[in-house]
Formats: C-alpha cells, sequence, structure tokens
C-alpha cells in the first residue's frame, strides 16, 4: 500500500474512495479492526465506506492501494455490495473508541480518546498502534493537555466503556447531511444512539430526526426532558412534527404541544385535525404565500431563500392578506420558471396560474399523485371550501407517504440495485474478512 506508514482515523472519515479508474465509489466512514487476545492492540481488517443510496459496504484493508490527505485508492472495482454487519468480535473503530473515558497508565490520570492511530507491520498487516488521548482538567475554559500515546500505555480502551462522550465523533460528522447523519445514527447502540442525538443542538437535531424512521424518532424524542423535546418539534416542520406526534399517545402530544411556544403550535395542531391520507396531512402549512402586488423580484429573492427546500421554493401562492395560512381569498399559483420569465417589475397579481383547480383538505394521495403527475408539478395548494389557502403539498411529502413505511430503515431488507458505472464498481465477488 502506498500510503503513510501511520495513519490517524479521525482523519479519514469522509473521504471520498475511488477506485482504478478514478470513479468515486463512496466515502469513508470507519475503520473495521478485530480484537486480539492479552495486549495485543487490534488488527484492522478494512474500512466502512458509505455508497450511493445510503448503503455502508466493507472495504478490506488488502483492496486499498493508497491512503493520501484527500482521498482512499482502490486497487479494484469489484467489490462485495453487501451491507456491512459488525461480527463478534470487531470493533468499529470510531463509534467504539471516539469520545471513550480512559486512564493513562504512567499517571493515572483520566481522558476522553480523540483519536485512533493504526500502523501498517513489515507484513503489511495493520494495527491500531497509538491513542490520542485529552486529559480532563476540570475547568470549563481551559482544555487538557493530549497525549500521544501507545496502545498498552493506556486503560479502559477493552470491554464496555463505563462513560462514553459525543465531543469527538460530533466533531467527525458535523459536515455531514441530515440525511447521512441518520443513516449514521441507524448504525449506532440504541444508548449511543440517544447520546449523540441528544448533543445535537436544537436545529441541526431536527433536521436529523426528519429523516429517521419513526420508531427511532420515537425513541430519540421521547428520551429528551420534555421542554428540549418540545424546542426541537419547534424547529422541525410542522408537517415533520406532526407526523412525529401522531405516533405518540394523546396525553403525551399534549404535554410537548403545551410546551411548545403558541405560534409554533398552532399550525402542528391544526394538522393533527386532518384524516390521514389527505391533503390535509402531508401538507405542509408554511407554503411561500405573497400578496398580489408583490414583484416578479420580490418573490424571486423569496425562493432564494436558503432555509427553502426546492420543492417549496417551486412555487408562490399569491392570496389576499392575510399572508399567514389560512389565508385571505387565493388567487393562484406563480411557478418558479413563470417568475423566470417575466420582467422584474411585473406584479404577481398579472402572472398567476390559476386553471388547475387547488387539492381540498380531504383529497386523497391517490388522487394528489394522479394531479400531480398529469400536470408535471412539484407543489400544489390546498385550499379550504372558504377559498383559504391552508397549505401546499409538495413531491416529497407525496413520495414520503407512497414509499414503504420502512423505507428509511438502514436494514429494511430490501436489494441493493446499483449501476456500475454509478457506483464504479464492476462486481460483487471479494470483500470477504476474516
Amino acid at each position: 500500500m502506498s500510503t503513510a506508514p501511520r495513519v490517524y482515523i479521525a482523519r479519514l472519515a469522509g473521504l471520498s474512495v475511488f477506485d482504478p479508474n478514478g470513479d468515486q465509489v463512496g466515502r469513508v466512514r470507519d475503520a473495521v479492526a478485530r480484537a486480539r487476545t492479552g495486549n495485543q492492540p487490534p488488527r484492522v481488517v478494512g474500512l466502512v465506506a458509505e455508497m450511493p443510496m445510503r448503503r455502508r459496504i466493507f472495504l478490506p484493508i488488502g483492496r486499498i492501494t493508497a491512503i493520501e490527505p484527500d482521498a482512499v485508492v482502490l486497487n479494484t472495482g469489484t467489490l462485495n455490495l453487501r451491507r456491512f454487519e459488525k461480527r463478534p468480535g470487531e470493533l468499529l473503530v470510531l463509534e467504539d473508541f471516539l469520545d471513550r473515558h480512559v486512564t493513562v497508565s504512567a499517571t493515572g490520570r483520566t481522558g476522553a480518546v480523540v483519536d485512533v492511530a493504526m500502523d501498517a507491520g513489515r507484513t503489511g498487516e495493520w494495527s491500531l498502534s497509538r491513542v490520542a488521548v485529552r486529559e480532563f482538567t476540570g475547568r470549563l475554559t481551559r482544555r487538557g493537555h493530549l497525549n500521544q500515546l501507545e496502545w498498552g500505555e493506556v486503560s479502559g480502551l477493552t470491554g464496555e466503556p463505563e462513560t462514553q462522550g459525543t465531543a469527538g465523533l460530533l466533531a467527525v460528522l458535523d459536515n455531514m447531511r441530515p440525511a447521512d447523519l441518520a443513516n449514521v445514527l441507524q448504525d449506532l447502540s440504541e444508548t449511543r444512539r440517544v447520546e449523540v442525538a441528544s448533543a445535537l443542538d436544537d436545529e441541526r437535531l431536527a433536521d436529523v430526526l426528519e429523516e429517521l424512521p419513526e420508531h427511532d424518532q420515537l425513541e430519540i424524542i421521547t428520551a429528551l426532558e420534555p421542554q428540549r423535546a418540545a424546542d426541537v418539534l419547534e424547529e422541525m416542520d410542522p408537517d415533520d412534527a406532526a407526523d412525529l406526534l401522531a405516533e405518540m399517545p394523546k396525553p403525551e402530544q399534549e404535554v410537548l404541544l403545551d410546551l411548545m411556544e403558541p405560534d409554533e403550535a398552532s399550525p402542528v395542531r391544526a394538522l393533527l385535525e386532518y384524516a390521514q391520507g389527505t391533503a390535509g396531512s402531508v401538507m405542509t402549512s408554511e407554503p411561500i404565500v405573497m400578496a398580489p402586488d408583490a414583484t416578479v423580484a420580490e418573490a424571486l429573492a423569496r425562493i432564494r431563500e436558503p432555509q427553502l427546500s426546492p420543492a417549496v421554493a417551486a412555487g408562490v401562492f399569491v392570496t389576499r392578506p392575510p399572508m399567514a395560512t389560512p389565508t385571505g381569498r387565493y388567487l393562484g399559483v406563480v411557478h418558479f420558471q413563470r417568475l423566470l420569465r417575466e420582467p422584474p417589475s411585473a406584479l404577481l397579481g398579472g402572472v398567476v396560474d390559476n386553471d388547475i383547480d387547488p387539492l381540498e383538505p380531504d383529497t386523497t394521495l391517490a388522487e394528489i399523485t394522479r394531479r400531480m403527475a398529469t400536470y408535471n408539478l412539484v407543489v400544489m395548494p390546498v385550499v379550504d371550501d372558504t377559498d383559504k389557502l391552508v397549505g401546499a403539498v409538495t413531491v416529497d411529502d407525496v413520495l414520503d407517504h407512497l414509499l414503504p413505511e420502512d423505507w428509511r430503515d438502514r436494514d429494511n431488507g430490501e436489494p441493493l440495485t446499483i449501476s456500475a458505472p454509478e457506483a464504479g464498481v464492476s462486481g460483487h465477488s471479494g470483500g470477504a474478512r476474516g
């Protein structure tokens, strides 16, 4: 292998993995080590890489040609695409060791693991060799000394950890998209999953919860203190918060809704009133709404706001005041392509489309899907019987409810179908680990 003789594994996380042709296979998420008897450090047997479709596979250490500062290179494009599952006796280095509380044998001082290095031996075998430990100081404003220690100079690395923090692991995961971080959380043990999720700030945790299966959402939200849970629900999109609360018993729903700010709880309460499987139950109650005397330039500025999802930003709904749902009388929608074709000074009231009937709150998912497919739309208004806009259904709302209930589960038993050009993979052989 053409690489440095010592590699710190936390620095590998997120690096792109390339096959010999230069096609990207995925990204490194962890290293796999196998425990050995006595005081011998664990032997590194491979890396875990995340591929398209959020599937994790095992890359044998022997298939790795080079570990460079910005990439990992393989010596083959023929890989085993079976989903990675940790076997008995195996360790995931970042998951199992990062933030673990250990003791420096020579001094008796305690600290937390912030990184683990692997070294290549003369035979080409890789082993965990050194541990970076930051000592605890007891003072919040002072960082402890960082020690680079041999594996045998640290105690507390084996067995179940008595205490394990989250700072180091969160630093490794910091740049992940919410969907990818949600996938990582599903790989953690129940206890560790709740610890890591609880350490996220409210906005980040809300984004991640929206990407998790309902059973994992419930596990995490119910583990939080009620006020913290309510704060996180406030950061979620109202339709996602309503979906999560709908899975809880009514008394628990009311406790959390009462703890939320009234203006944040109000749209969630309204969504909970709609029957399941209808436009009202899947819509977002916060679409882009503007007055008819607003200009095209103002509308374009609104859809550029970074917090908006692409589906929500696909259309601007024009209504009479008030602008918050339920609005005044619904006038029509201006799709973003129409905005791009009109003069910036044009008024929205003069360019609205209103020739397609809006959805009603009790429109079924089947009918929503039919209409969206018929008219090639990604967002549609939901208007009540008094002509007030109450929300909008986006294509991602529909997909989320039409896909199987377990589609977000990391291990849902569905086979992987992926083309060789997309993944940089030309087969399914190899990848056994001993």
